[in-house]
């Protein structure tokens, strides 16, 4: 698909979290000696495609949470952004304590700015994910999340609709699920969240929930959940199989002209990097099929 570089009509004013802190126990031996958001999906690393996400909903200001002694290894991959006309800052989960978690550990960086949480094992892609993306970011007046459809449901957090297709009701890892639509590791919320994380407690899991957090927007009457339709990918790469069936859907989806998670391109859409930029970026690459398409936009 070739086109030139589109605009944002509007700044969104938010900033970005991506939790990329776990360790991916469900994958040893293969996280052993590098975490999981590094891990390659295809051909490229894992955390390129919850990066891209960010930069599709038009957020600039992103912050890295990464596990202890590994923040060099992602700025290596990213540096400080500056390269996509974005700013990349990394910090550091010290102790796993849950998604609830990265709100406040990322509170000094938000700095009462609106927040889009986006986990580091999480691939979407659609034809409209862009517009989709920057609408919950801009229409957003609590919590914005999606629901997505799956066989199993029960290693998730559940999303119960009433008949007007209003959410009524989210519980987590439930062994009778009210349905089969998930709430995926995608969040918008207001700064409000981060009063909201601290007055949480922990869970019998010992960690924060996002569920509980996203319970209290909902009691509140400002939690928009937004179902996915079918043609929405969405990935969650958390196991062996998950990770396998993942490059095998971006394979099928990039060699059928659709490629997903290129933040260079997605800045480039986004209008925060010049073609020469782009091209620039490319070079070094251009003995890889990712480099060449790269230089090919």
């Amino acid at each position: 698909m070739r086109r030139t570089a589109a605009h944002n009509l509007m700044e969104v004013i938010m900033k970005g979290i991506i939790l990329a802190a776990g360790r991916g126990t469900r994958l040893y031996p293969m996280t052993r000696p590098v975490c999981k958001p590094l891990l390659p999906v295809y051909d490229k690393p894992l955390i390129y495609y919850p990066l891209s996400v960010l930069i599709q909903a038009g957020i600039r200001d992103v912050l890295v949470i990464v596990p202890p002694g590994e923040a060099d290894t992602f700025a290596a991959l990213l540096g400080n952004g500056s390269q996509l006309g974005m700013s990349i800052q990394y910090t550091v989960q010290p102790v796993a304590k849950g998604i609830a978690d990265a709100l406040l550990i990322g509170g000094k960086f938000l700095n009462g700015d609106d927040v889009c949480l986006v986990l580091g094992d999480n691939i979407f892609w659609a034809l409209d994910l862009e517009q989709t993306l920057q609408r919950a970011a801009r229409k957003n007046r609590g919590g914005t999340v999606f629901g997505c459809r799956v066989d199993d449901p029960r290693p998730f957090g559940v999303v119960e609709f009433d008949a007007g297709g209003k959410a009524i009701s989210i519980e987590e890892k439930p062994q009778h699920p009210k349905s089969n639509y998930i709430v995926p590791g995608l969040y918008f919320y207001t700064n409000e969240a981060l009063s909201i994380a601290g007055q949480l407690t922990p869970s019998a899991r010992g960690e924060l929930e996002i569920t509980d957090v996203n319970l209290e927007f909902l009691r509140r009457g400002s939690l928009q959940v937004i179902p996915l339709e079918d043609n929405y990918v969405w990935l969650d790469a958390g196991n062996a199989d998950s990770l396998l069936t993942a490059a095998h859907t971006i394979h099928a989806l990039q060699h059928g002209g659709r490629y997903v998670g290129c933040i260079e391109e997605c800045a480039f859409r986004q209008g925060w990097i010049t073609e020469k930029q782009l091209r620039a970026l490319g070079q070094p690459m251009a003995m890889t099929a990712y480099g060449q398409y790269l230089l090919s936009i």
